[in-house]
């Protein structure tokens, strides 16, 4: 069973930037496709950005595409999410996933959740 551990959220004014880091233990990841979903006050948790075991492909929903960036670092065994440009609503929390597919964006496609992690941003 592998586990989760999200870092780096914060709070942080409309147009900056977060990284946020999700780093495994207990089972290598690097042959598993990795996902980043949110999940804002009162709404569903949904996708954000996926990624493919060797960090060829990648995927991203519409609401941040161009803004946001996935990648991964398997000898640290650590998926990243590079957050740019920063709106509002962004806010909410931030969840990394272990996936079957990097082209599946369901939550029913998870097999790891990590715990998650607040990002806020003001206007």
């Amino acid at each position: 069973q592998v586990q989760l551990v999200e870092s780096g959220g914060g709070s942080v004014q409309a147009g900056g930037s977060l990284r946020l880091s999700c780093a495994a233990s207990g089972r290598t990841i690097s042959s598993y496709p990795m996902a980043w979903f949110r999940q804002a006050p009162g709404k569903e948790r949904i996708f954000i950005a996926s990624i493919n075991w060797s960090g060829s492909n990648t995927r991203y929903a519409d609401s941040v595409k161009g803004r946001f960036t996935i990648s991964r670092d398997n000898v640290k065994s650590t998926s990243y999410l590079q957050m740019s440009s920063l709106k509002p609503e962004d806010t909410a929390v931030y969840y990394c996933a272990v996936v079957v597919s990097w082209v599946v964006d369901g939550n029913d496609a998870v097999r790891s959740w990590g715990q998650g992690t607040q990002v806020t941003v003001s206007s």
